[in-house]
């Protein structure tokens, strides 16, 4: 009999504009039991290798993985050694990732709300030669305010015949694992060959009115701490000659 397991392949650190520390997003992954987790902070993968660092404390494997922001909207990149560069066309963050090895998933493209790819997944991902070589569509993000939004999404992908996948899009421990990817086995690389294969299968459920509420305290509490140190910086005063 098959185990299925579940992996969020979607997940921000204090190292972009998440608000909790590698430690809290591995310690919470491991206590609601996630097998696999993708941190995939925007344009780094600096927090990506200190939960890889990190993971041997805790019964949940990690993805190193970055939310890259492409011209064309978001990309998230999986299975990354190095670091990809945001600013550059869609096509090219692809072929440099897959230069590596790595998997492209493309990032809530229905959100009009945030840079996404929005139609332009059908124009490039449809027909007998697309020419985005993608390897994923993200059907399902919990962070997403109108259900309208991941529907189109999961249409869009059944259509074009590519892995659907899910993620919780968390920038706060307390939302990891609200959207997931379905995959046959347990570890990492189970994950990474059930994408290749198309085996896979998204879930999850929608980030209530209070995680919303939550990050908005956060986020308005990091932005009054920025103003603080600006203000507080001490002035520097240039002698004119």
């Amino acid at each position: 009999m098959t185990t299925w397991s579940r992996a969020d392949i979607h997940v921000h650190t204090r190292y972009s504009d998440g608000h909790s520390s590698v430690a809290q997003i591995l310690e919470y992954a491991d206590h609601i039991g996630l097998h696999v987790v993708a941190i995939t902070d925007h344009d780094t993968i600096d927090g990506a290798l200190e939960a890889r660092r990190m993971a041997r404390g805790f019964n949940v494997e990690v993805v190193v993985g970055e939310e890259v922001s492409t011209v064309d909207g978001h990309l998230l990149v999986l299975f990354l050694e190095r670091a990809l560069p945001p600013g550059r066309p869609a096509l090219e963050t692809i072929a440099a990732a897959h230069e590596q090895g790595a998997l492209c998933i493309v990032a809530h493209p229905f959100d009009w709300l945030v840079s996404s790819f929005g139609d332009a997944l059908i124009r490039h991902c449809g027909g007998q030669r697309p020419s985005w070589r993608i390897d994923g569509v993200e059907v399902f993000n919990a962070s997403l305010p109108f259900s309208g939004m991941n529907a189109r999404a999961s249409t869009v992908t059944a259509a074009l015949g590519l892995p659907a996948c899910g993620g919780s899009d968390a920038h706060h421990f307390s939302t990891v694992g609200l959207g997931y990817t379905l995959f046959p086995g347990t570890s990492a690389d189970d994950l990474r060959q059930a994408i290749i294969r198309g085996e896979v299968r998204a879930g999850g459920r929608a980030w209530t009115a209070g995680h919303y509420a939550a990050l908005a305290g956060l986020r308005a509490r990091r932005g009054l701490a920025r103003a603080a140190r600006i203000v507080t910086r001490p002035m520097r005063l240039h002698r004119v000659a």
